[in-house]
């Protein structure tokens, strides 16, 4: 690892590349200068500021940006409508404050105010037109054909010019940016209706009396473009508020966190304190039954955590002094003392919140089937509803423009490609919400698309099929020795040590209530143990190497031959030369670790293990889990080419890991899944993380990603089965042989409907088993 000073950027040379970490953590390598991508990172001797606590759990960048929900490559500064789809953007990481229950969506009121309004307007005004088909009306006589057409004009010009303002808006702005979308179909279909009922009213002797009814004049149009406009109104409406359910799951995450926290202080003294004035270091006190308020470790105290919120597992774990807990989960029955770690955007709660936001707004693959339909979609609706005006004028029935306007205007109506466009955003949307709630997050929507097609999957070992710390499993004591003695003495030597395994041995003994010893001449020899004096007897731990006549401990080499086959790390004990025993070490499997590879295998999926261990643990882990396939004692920077070899295979590989060793690998991978207890490292190299740190969550990701590619596709076989039928039903071809021709309100009702199934139908995702 170096630091280059001129740009204090952190490198490390890997896998014929030159890696550079940036301040966040993340890892990636660059052909380029890195520099324009990468903030400075802290210089090794200056210890970095602690990120600033958050009032809204973090969320908040320095700087908001708003992006579109349907294209998410449209970004600005400011809050506004999309140039290219018209919709209003929305933040790319929002605040708590956004999703309050309370909190009023200002689109979803301005358009609400906007229906009710013109609903009350187009009620009168389509029973007036109503009355126009019943010969001998009352009100025909009443008030006369031309007082009618002028009450008409009157209700309907505030519903087109004012309620369908935002429609016409973002329909000219389509136009000068040259992305046709929806709003350009209802701007022209509305504003078409509209103009024509208007030159007609004011000037009813330029155009002929086509209408076969009892009014004198051309036929108007005024109903049909207010009911429209209520029509489409309603259907945004609609829209808006089941988009707003989408965002449930953030909403469920954010509303995890408390807003205080019991504070100790130095005097003993407790109170308490708004969650933003929490500060890394400080003591806090949490009650039986409160919700923990940010990351950190217990430091006096014993309790049960429920984390399920966080991880997605029913079941409390037990937590004591030294253990971290996570914030916004909830404590059981116990009472303890915490220190805060991590506050603010540092928080376990708050990453989760940012990374979902982040994969909700991301783009699938599948979504480029979607944009290159509706970039000719449009322009191929509007040379419909040309033909069809056209058709109806030349050849079709009388009254033939009568005609040719209800069928130009119900193609322009009916084609509008809003489910089309929304088919992907919002399973998306749902999906990666519905996996955080699992305790499965998924960085972007291109991983969510990959993972259900992944028939490989390479593990590491330590860490992810194993709980990744070394536990005293095994002690052996040779006659004339007793084993509560050996572990004694050999946790008494080993206390003095930095070697992992030591601090297993330790912690063994502790377990066990054994009293340790103090000890004097400790002393460390490379490759052979350690040694030191205790009670006025030699002790010495280690490998065979710390016997003087290896042949007098024959036995025990070969019995720890045999633990080895067990996956278990042996260290020898001597005391006063003669050997005394041996101390068996082992990283345990996790529980779930077996039955979440049942399931992959039973799915198809290949699992290969990938470890820097030595063969013999290796092949014993393999053993135990049933794996075939086992790559052991590869280099940190070879991970990544086995990888790489199991793809030119043709394979569709996920590398699942928790090391920093591991990035690599996580980074070549189709798609990299990190442990959530892992490092920082490998979270930021992977697609997607589980929180949990397990491989059931594996198992959950490719049952979400089914889900929701399931969800897709249905959404798209109905946006594009409706459009294909549709247009020609509006477009008149059932009238030769049946008389039918599509009322353009039929057709606006029909195209919010068809909005709505797409997001009803996203919705349902919600409740997918994982």
């Amino acid at each position: 690892m170096t630091v280059d000073p001129a740009t204090a950027k952190w490198s490390h040379a890997l896998d014929g590349h030159t890696w550079y970490f940036c301040g966040k953590g993340c890892m990636t390598k660059f052909a380029a200068d890195p520099a324009k991508y990468l903030a400075p990172a802290p210089s090794p001797s200056v210890q970095a500021e602690p990120a600033a606590p958050s009032s809204l759990v973090g969320i908040v960048p320095a700087k908001t940006e708003y992006i579109c929900p349907m294209d998410p490559e449209v970004v600005q500064d400011h809050p506004g409508s999309c140039p290219k789809c018209g919709m209003a953007l929305e933040p790319r990481i929002v605040a708590l404050d956004t999703y309050a229950d309370d909190a009023p969506n200002p689109e979803l009121a301005d358009m609400s105010r906007r229906f009710w309004i013109s609903a009350a307007l187009s009620l009168p005004l389509f029973a007036l037109s109503m009355s126009e088909m019943i010969p001998g009306m009352p009100v025909q006589h009443a008030l006369g054909a031309r007082l009618i057409i002028w009450i008409e004009l009157l209700l309907a010009t505030p519903v087109v010019l004012w309620g369908a303002l935002p429609f016409f808006e973002r329909g000219a702005r389509s136009l000068v940016s040259r992305h046709l979308n929806m709003f350009t179909l209802i701007s022209l279909g509305v504003g078409i209706a509209y103009a024509y009922s208007v030159f007609a009213a004011f000037f009813p002797g330029l155009l002929p009396n086509l209408a076969n009814n009892s009014m004198a004049g051309p036929p108007l149009y005024f109903e049909a473009a207010a009911v429209i406009t209520a029509l489409v109104l309603l259907g945004q409406v609609l829209e808006l508020r089941a988009r707003g359910r989408t965002a449930s799951a953030i909403k469920a995450l954010l509303g995890m966190s408390p807003r205080t926290a019991r504070i100790v202080r130095a005097d003993g003294r407790e109170e308490d304190v708004a969650l933003e004035e929490v500060q890394m270091g400080d003591l806090l006190r949490v009650r039986p039954g409160e919700k923990i308020p940010v990351d950190g470790a217990i430091v006096e105290g014993v309790s049960s955590i429920d984390e399920s919120m966080i991880t997605g597992e029913p079941l409390p774990v037990a937590k004591g002094s030294g253990e971290r807990v996570i914030g916004a989960t909830v404590n059981g029955t116990g009472s303890f003392v915490m220190r805060a770690e991590h506050v603010g955007a540092a928080t376990v709660l708050a990453q989760i919140v940012r990374m979902v936001a982040e994969a909700q707004r991301s783009r699938a693959p599948i979504q480029r089937l979607a944009d290159t339909v509706s970039g000719y979609f449009v322009p191929m609706v509007i040379g419909a509803a040309v033909i069809a005006f056209a058709a109806w004028l030349l050849i079709g029935a009388p009254p033939a423009l009568a005609h040719a306007i209800l069928a130009a205007v119900a193609v322009l109506i009916i084609a509008c490609p809003c489910a089309l466009g929304l088919a992907t955003p919002m399973a998306v949307m749902v999906g990666t919400g519905r996996g955080a709630t699992a305790g499965v997050l998924i960085r972007n929507a291109e991983v969510l698309e990959l993972m259900e097609r992944v028939d490989t999957i390479v593990v590491d070992k330590t860490g992810t099929l194993t709980e990744g710390k070394p536990r005293l499993t095994t002690i052996e004591a040779v006659p004339g020795f007793d084993q509560s003695e050996v572990l004694r003495l050999a946790a008494s030597v080993e206390r003095a040590s930095e070697h992992p395994l030591a601090a297993a041995i330790v912690a063994g003994a502790n377990d066990r209530a054994i009293q340790l010893d103090s000890v004097a001449d400790f002393a460390s020899t490379t490759g052979a143990g350690v040694s030191a004096s205790v009670g006025g007897r030699v002790v010495r731990v280690g490998s065979e190497r710390i016997f003087d006549d290896a042949a007098t401990a024959g036995d025990l080499i070969a019995r720890a031959d045999a633990l080895r086959r067990e996956a278990q790390t042996v260290v020898f004990v001597a005391i006063d030369g003669r050997p005394a025993g041996l101390i068996g070490v082992a990283d345990p499997i996790k529980q779930s670790t077996p039955a979440a590879l049942a399931q992959l295998r039973a799915d198809g999926v290949r699992v290969v293990m990938l470890t820097g261990d030595s063969r013999a643990t290796a092949e014993a882990v393999a053993r135990q889990l049933g794996i075939d396939e086992v790559e052991a004692e590869v280099m940190p920077q070879d991970k990544a080419n086995v990888v790489k070899r199991l793809q030119t295979e043709g394979r569709i590989v996920a590398m699942a890991g928790d090391g920093i060793n591991d990035a690599p690998a996580l980074a070549q991978a189709t798609v990299g899944i990190a442990m959530g207890t892992g490092t920082d490292v490998a979270m930021q190299s992977a697609g997607v993380t589980l929180v949990k740190g397990d491989l059931t969550g594996i198992v959950r990701a490719r049952h979400l990603s089914r889900a929701t590619m399931r969800s897709i596709r249905q959404n798209l076989f109905f946006a594009f089965v409706y459009n294909v039928l549709g247009v020609p039903i509006a477009a008149g071809v059932l009238y030769p042989s049946f008389g039918l021709l599509l009322n353009p309100m039929i057709a606006s009702a029909a195209m919010s409907a068809s909005s709505i199934s797409v997001i009803v139908n996203s919705l349902r995702l919600r409740n997918a088993e994982l």
